[in-house]
C-alpha cells in the first residue's frame, strides 16, 4: 500500500541499533570515569551515594558541578555545556581537573538527553491522552475517523495521514478517510491483502515503515497503488494496524513527501494511538449499530402501534356495521360510520352517478375518464378489493357479478392494509343493505304492480278496497292521474333483462312519485299523479328522460289524457292505457323512439297511424304524395315544401303566403308553378289537397319518415 513503512527489523534502521529497553544496567562504573584523587575533597563518600550514583572520583569541584546543575535546571541548550570546560582551560587548570569536568559534562548531557526524552514522552502521552478524551466524546463514526487521522498527522508532524478499513466481504482494504491528501486517485484506492505497505500491514497485523516506498522492494507493488502514491507524492510511510483483540479492522498511516526515518518511539506512539483509535472506531460502530437498532425497534413499535390502532378501528367499524344491519340502517349511515372511524370523507356512489368507461362525461366534468371514479370502481370490482383513486380509495359494492355502487373515501392516501380491509367490509355490508332494500322494494313494487293490474284488468273491483291498498303505498287514487306506456326504443336493448331493468326503474320512479307501475305487453305501464298545472306532454318527456338515464338506454314514453279519479272509475284506466299505447306506437312509427309525447300532440293522426307497420306505410304515403317535391328540395336546395306548408296555412292565398315567407309574390307564383310541374296539374283539387296536406303534416312530424 502507498503508506507502507519499514518493519522494525529493517536492516540499517535506527530501530536495530537502539539499545534494548529491557537490558539490565551494568554494576561497574564506566571505564572513562575519573580516578578518586581527581574528585574534590568534600565529595560525599561512596557509601553515602545511591548504588547508581556517580562514583566519588568522577565529580568535579563545586564550581563546575553547580554550573552543570544550573544548566540542567534551566534547560539550557547543549552548546552551553562546553562553557565550564572552556573556562577551566582558559584559566589554565590542571589537565586532571579539565578531564574530570569534561566527564561531568558528558554525564550532564546524558542526564539532559534523558530529561528531554522524558519531556517528549510526557508531551506525547499528554497528547495521546487528550486525543483519547476527544475520541471518547465523539459519537459519529465519520467524525471519529476524521479526528483520528487529523490527530495522527499532528502527533507525528507528517505531511499526510490516512486510514484504511478492511472489507471482509470483498477481501481487501479500502481508503476510508484522509488528512492532508490532495490526490483524488489516491483517496479512492483499494488494496488487496498483501499488496503494498498497507495491504501487508492488514494481512500480517504488524507495523511496517519505509523511508522511500517507491524504491523499497519488500512490498508488492501494483500499478494502481504505485500510481496513487506517485500522484500524492508520498515518499516515507509508516503504517500500523488497527486491532480489536486478534482481529485487524484497518490500518493507520502517517506519511511524508520527503525521505524520512521513523524511529522506534514514533512507531510506538502511532501504535498506541492506533489502539485508542480502534477502540473509538469500535465504540462509534457499536453506537451506530445501537442507534440503528433503536431506530428499527422504534419503527417496529410504531408499526405495532399503528397495527393495533388499525385493528381497534376495524373492530369499532365491525361493531358499528353490525349495529347498522340489525337496526336496518342505510348506505349513508355506513358511509358516516366509516368516515368517523377512518377519518376523511366517505360518499356512496350509485352506478348512475358517474360515467361508465367509454361514455362521454357530462359538460363540466373531467374529460379524462382515467381520472374519474368509473375505472377505479371497475378495477375494484374485478380485483375484489379497495383500490387507490386520486386522493383516496374506492371499494366496489357488488352482489355477485352485479355492481350496486361504490364507497369512496376521500382525503386518506395513507390507508394501511387493515384499514383497507375495514373499508372492504363496509362495502360488503353496504351490498347486504342494498340487497335487503332491493328485496323490500321489489316486494313493494310487486304490490304496486298488482294494484295497477287490478285497475287495468278488473274494473269491477270495489273502489274502497283499491283506495285502501293504494293508500298503504302512499298513492291517492282519488286525484287525477296520467297513464304512461314505456318501452325500450331500440331492439338491441329490448331483451328480457333490459325489460326487467326498465320495470325496476319505472317502479322506483312510481314509488318516489306516489304512483303505481307494472310490467305489461313487453314494456311498462305507469300511473302517475297529474297536478292542475301539469302538462301531459311534459310529464311524458320527463319520464322518458329519467327512465333512459336509469337504464342507460333510450326509452320511448306515450301518455294518455288525464284520468280524473282512478279508484272511482277503474274502467277509465284501461281506456287511458290503450290511448297511451297508441301514442307509443305513433312515436315508433314516426321514428321518434327515445322521446316522450301525449296523445293530444298528434290529434287525428294518432288514429290514422295506429297499427302501422313501424312507419313503412307512412313512408310510402309521403313518397307517393309529395316525394317529387321533397326530392327537388334535396337536390336543388330550394324551399318548395316550406312554400306548400305556408300556402295551405294561409288559405291557399299567394298574397298572404308571400307575407308569411317574406318574399315577392312572383317568387311564390314561380314556386307554385314548379310544384304543379312536379305533382301534376290537379294538385290543387280538393281530393289531392287533403292528401298533400296530410303528407306535409306527417313529413313535418318526422323528417326521417319523409326520406324514402
Amino acid at each position: 500500500m502507498p503508506d507502507a513503512h519499514m518493519d522494525h527489523a529493517l536492516p540499517n534502521s535506527p530501530l536495530r541499533h537502539s539499545p534494548p529497553p529491557d537490558s539490565p544496567p551494568s554494576d561497574s562504573p564506566p571505564s572513562d570515569f575519573p580516578p578518586p584523587e581527581a574528585l574534590p575533597s568534600d565529595f560525599p563518600p561512596p557509601e553515602a551515594l545511591p548504588s547508581n550514583a556517580l562514583p566519588s572520583d568522577a565529580l568535579p569541584p563545586d564550581g563546575p558541578l553547580a554550573a552543570y546543575l544550573e544548566l540542567l535546571a534551566t534547560g539550557a541548550p547543549a552548546d552551553a555545556y562546553e562553557r565550564p570546560v572552556q573556562q577551566l582551560r582558559a584559566d589554565g587548570a590542571p589537565p586532571e581537573r579539565v578531564a574530570a569536568v569534561e566527564r561531568a559534562k558528558l554525564l550532564a548531557l546524558r542526564v539532559r538527553a534523558e530529561l528531554e526524552d522524558r519531556k517528549r514522552r510526557e508531551a506525547e502521552l499528554s497528547a495521546l491522552f487528550a486525543t483519547a478524551q476527544d475520541l471518547a466524546g465523539l459519537r459519529d463514526i465519520d467524525a471519529v475517523l476524521q479526528a483520528i487521522v487529523r490527530r495522527a498527522r499532528s502527533l507525528l508532524g507528517t505531511d499526510a495521514a490516512y486510514l484504511t478499513l478492511n472489507d471482509t466481504a470483498a477481501g481487501d482494504t479500502y481508503m476510508r478517510v484522509t488528512d492532508g491528501s490532495v490526490s483524488a486517485r489516491f483517496q479512492e484506492l483499494r488494496l488487496g491483502l498483501g499488496e503494498g505497505l498497507g495491504g501487508l500491514v492488514a494481512q500480517t497485523a504488524r507495523p511496517y515503515v519505509t523511508d522511500d516506498y517507491m524504491e523499497d522492494p519488500r512490498f508488492q507493488h501494483t500499478p494502481d497503488i504505485d500510481s496513487g502514491v506517485r500522484d500524492e507524492g508520498l515518499v516515507a510511510i509508516l503504517g500500523v494496524p488497527l486491532r480489536l483483540g486478534s482481529a485487524v479492522i484497518g490500518v493507520l498511516f502517517a506519511a511524508d513527501r520527503r525521505s524520512r526515518v521513523f524511529d522506534r518511539q514514533q512507531i510506538a506512539l502511532l501504535s498506541s494511538f492506533a489502539a485508542h483509535a480502534a477502540v473509538a472506531i469500535d465504540t462509534a460502530n457499536l453506537l451506530a449499530e445501537t442507534r440503528s437498532a433503536l431506530a428499527e425497534l422504534e419503527a417496529a413499535n410504531e408499526i405495532v402501534r399503528d397495527h393495533s390502532a388499525a385493528v381497534e378501528r376495524a373492530a369499532d367499524i365491525h361493531d358499528r356495521l353490525t349495529e347498522l344491519v340489525l337496526r336496518g340502517g342505510g348506505v349513508h349511515d355506513v358511509a358516516e360510520a366509516v368516515a368517523e372511524v377512518l377519518g376523511g370523507r366517505v360518499e356512496y356512489l350509485d352506478p348512475g352517478e358517474y360515467p361508465y368507461p367509454g361514455e362521454d362525461p357530462d359538460p363540466g366534468e373531467d374529460p379524462d375518464p382515467g381520472h374519474g371514479p368509473a375505472l377505479a370502481v371497475e378495477r375494484s370490482r374485478a380485483e375484489g378489493r379497495a383500490v387507490r383513486d386520486r386522493d383516496g380509495w374506492i371499494a366496489a359494492v357488488c352482489a355477485g357479478d352485479e355492481l350496486l355502487g361504490a364507497l369512496r373515501l376521500h382525503d386518506r392516501c395513507d390507508l394501511g392494509p387493515v384499514d383497507r380491509r375495514a373499508l372492504e367490509r363496509a362495502a360488503m355490508v353496504t351490498s347486504l343493505l342494498q340487497l335487503a332494500r332491493r328485496s323490500a322494494g321489489e316486494a313493494e313494487q310487486r304490490v304496486r304492480g298488482e294494484i295497477l293490474d287490478d285497475l287495468l284488468d278488473a274494473p269491477d273491483r270495489a273502489p274502497r278496497l283499491l283506495r285502501t291498498r293504494a293508500a298503504r303505498l302512499c298513492a291517492d287514487l282519488d286525484t287525477p292521474h296520467l297513464v304512461l306506456a314505456a318501452r325500450m326504443a331500440d331492439e338491441a336493448t329490448d331483451a328480457p333483462s333490459d325489460r326487467q331493468r326498465l320495470w325496476s326503474a319505472a317502479s322506483h320512479l312510481a314509488a318516489t312519485g306516489h304512483g303505481l307501475a307494472a310490467a305489461r305487453d313487453g314494456g311498462t305501464v305507469l300511473l302517475l299523479p297529474h297536478g292542475p298545472y301539469d302538462s301531459a306532454t311534459a310529464t311524458a318527456r320527463n319520464t322518458a328522460r329519467r327512465l333512459g338515464e336509469a337504464v342507460h338506454a333510450r326509452v320511448t314514453v306515450g301518455a294518455s289524457a288525464p284520468v280524473a279519479a282512478p279508484a272511482a272509475h277503474p274502467g277509465d284506466v284501461a281506456t287511458a292505457y290503450a290511448e297511451a299505447r297508441r301514442c307509443l306506437e305513433v312515436l315508433h312509427a314516426l321514428g321518434r323512439g327515445g322521446e316522450g309525447a301525449a296523445a293530444d300532440d298528434f290529434g287525428f293522426l294518432g288514429l290514422l297511424l295506429t297499427g302501422t307497420d313501424g312507419g313503412g306505410h307512412v313512408r310510402e304515403f309521403i313518397a307517393r304524395t309529395i316525394g317529387p317535391v321533397v326530392d327537388y328540395d334535396a337536390r336543388r336546395g330550394t324551399a318548395l315544401v316550406n312554400t306548400l306548408d305556408a300556402y295551405f296555412a294561409c288559405g291557399m292565398s299567394p298574397v298572404r303566403t308571400k307575407d308569411e315567407l317574406h318574399v315577392h309574390v312572383n317568387t311564390v307564383a314561380q314556386r307554385l308553378d314548379r310544384v304543379g310541374h312536379l305533382l301534376g296539374a290537379d294538385w290543387q283539387s280538393p281530393a289531392r289537397t287533403l292528401e298533400i296536406r296530410l303528407a306535409l303534416r306527417l313529413h313535418g312530424l318526422s323528417p326521417a319518415l319523409g326520406r324514402h
